[in-house]
């Protein structure tokens, strides 16, 4: 086994198939001593020397890809069914699952980095990419190296790649893990979806500590019902290693689920509501909010018979549940308390997560929040209204996208139309639906409400800033941290934070003029 220049490392073909154990059929040139450059799925990554896996997706298959595979340089094919007819010079491995082969492949294929690595998996609906950034901070702040890996992008130290999936295929997080340990990571904190589960994408994974922040209905166009997305959420705790331990969130009626046969020593609980049966007494983590404005929230935080108070940078109880399942993470690997406080206190905001961009005289607030599912934009909006001031309003742009779980829109007119003061509609990724169609859906739950439709997003944040009056309160919801919208097949760039950033700067700057004026 050798490193090879782009800091893979590269493996002889023998010695993946003996990674195989023994469960595939070998026909054409299996020569165990050939080098191997690569393994990957994706037939238009392939170069010379690599093996190609053929995967059997949604939108394409890729045993239909394997000639063009061989073409690029491929000469080892992975597949569940044998071609028709065998290239000379090439081997083929016949095996029954290959999603399963492709992870095992990569695992070996990229040095077995990922035994070297503490994995923590985070899995939810909502709330996985900041409790895995909490995670992410606390320990590096703990003095142990910890890369990141979830939605948008993978973190190793100061560098920042861009992924086009929360979980990577399992190929390329061998490779991202590869790179963690060369760069001196000893952990790395993973944001796990039900897709990734189900698809075998951490297959072979074992994690030291699984955590479930949340159940609500989304992907129900993958799942069908909330038994299968729940069960598939499950699977994550099934990959504890043995002396691994669940945290969960026991607010939520699925932890029962995610609970599963664990024993109660594997278990850690949080709750905003008192005790919990799941869990052994001092495995139960309580926090009560005693103070919350749309800067965060102090929060006293009990532990067993031990109490300590900590501030949480973000409004809302989600998000102080976010950070206590943080906080139970660091405390099931053994981190001092006061140091995990600590280093929780001092992390960075997460961009697109109750993101607060102010008008230059800090009259106004404007948050840019992910929340694209019913229940996110409920806690967003019940958060911002429990702290918008007597007397000022609480103002929400919104969409829903398309191509996606259909039945969610007119419920999130609805919960907007009861929460908000003023709702604007407008486009999120409509995709390769009608954008007027999209909200239309949406006004079907609205009934009585009186708001605006705005398709332009950018048009439709400019009209929500220009009717704020002093100390409202702006939700501009469901992109995020994206940085694109996504029309008709082709994405544009196009940023919430950057939209409201520049709203602020010039219809409030034009305002301040004139009433001096």
């Amino acid at each position: 086994m050798s490193e090879t220049e782009n800091g893979r490392i590269g493996t002889k073909l023998g010695e993946l198939i003996a990674g195989l154990g023994g469960l595939c059929e070998r026909r054409g040139a299996c020569d165990a001593e050939r080098g191997i450059t690569g393994v990957s799925c994706d037939s238009r990554k392939i170069g010379a020397g690599s093996i190609f896996v053929a995967v059997r997706g949604y939108n394409t298959d890729g045993h239909l890809h394997i000639d063009s595979a061989i073409n690029t340089g491929a000469v080892a094919v992975v597949c569940e069914a044998m071609p028709v007819e065998l290239r000379d010079g090439v081997c083929y491995l016949l095996v029954t699952e290959s999603r399963k082969a492709l992870a095992e492949l990569a695992k070996i294929f990229y040095g077995n980095a990922s035994e070297q690595l503490m994995l923590i998996g985070v899995t939810g609906t909502n709330g996985k990419t900041t409790t895995a950034r909490l995670i992410t901070s606390m320990l590096n702040a703990a003095g142990i190296p910890a890369g990141y890996i979830g939605t948008g992008l993978c973190r190793i130290g100061n560098r920042d790649i861009p992924l086009e999936r929360t979980t990577p295929e399992s190929n390329g997080q061998h490779a991202l893990f590869r790179q963690m340990v060369d760069a001196g990571c000893r952990a790395v904190v993973m944001e796990v979806s039900s897709h990734a589960l189900v698809l075998d994408r951490v297959h072979g994974l074992r994690f030291k500590s699984a955590v479930f922040t949340n159940l609500t209905p989304e992907h129900l166009d993958f799942h069908e019902t909330m038994e299968e997305y729940a069960a598939a959420k499950r699977l994550l705790f099934d990959q504890l290693d043995d002396d691994g331990f669940a945290v969960l969130n026991t607010g939520d009626p699925y932890s029962e689920t995610m609970a599963g046969d664990l024993p109660k020593e594997q278990r850690y609980c949080c709750s905003l509501s008192g005790d919990s049966s799941l869990c052994d007494p001092d495995h139960r983590f309580w926090a009560v909010v005693s103070a919350s404005t749309v800067d965060g929230s102090t929060v006293g935080v009990t532990v067993g018979d031990q109490s300590a108070t900590m501030h949480v940078p973000l409004p809302g109880e989600y998000n102080v549940m976010n950070m206590l399942e943080a906080f139970a993470v660091g405390i099931g690997l053994g981190l001092d308390p006061a140091k995990a406080l600590a280093g929780l206190a001092e992390s960075e905001a997460v961009p697109g997560r109750m993101e607060r961009i102010w008008s230059a005289d800090r009259s106004r607030c404007g948050l840019v929040d992910y929340a694209h599912t019913p229940d996110a934009l409920q806690k967003a909006l019940e958060t911002l209204r429990a702290v918008t001031p007597t007397g000022s309003r609480l103002t929400v742009v919104f969409g829903c996208g398309g191509n996606r779980d259909r039945k969610k829109r007119p419920e999130m007119g609805r919960i907007a139309a009861e929460l908000a003061d003023r709702v604007i509609l407008t486009s999120d990724n409509p995709r390769d639906e009608s954008p007027e169609a999209i909200l239309d859906e949406i006004e079907a739950g609205m009934e009585g409400c009186a708001h605006l439709r705005i398709a332009d997003r950018a048009e439709a944040v400019r009209q929500a800033v220009e009717g704020l009056g002093f100390s409202d309160i702006l939700l501009v919801a469901g992109k995020g941290h994206e940085e694109y919208q996504e029309v008709a097949g082709r994405k544009h760039h196009f940023s919430d934070r950057e939209t409201l950033a520049a709203c602020f700067a010039e219809v409030h700057f034009e305002r301040e003029v004139k009433e001096q004026s």
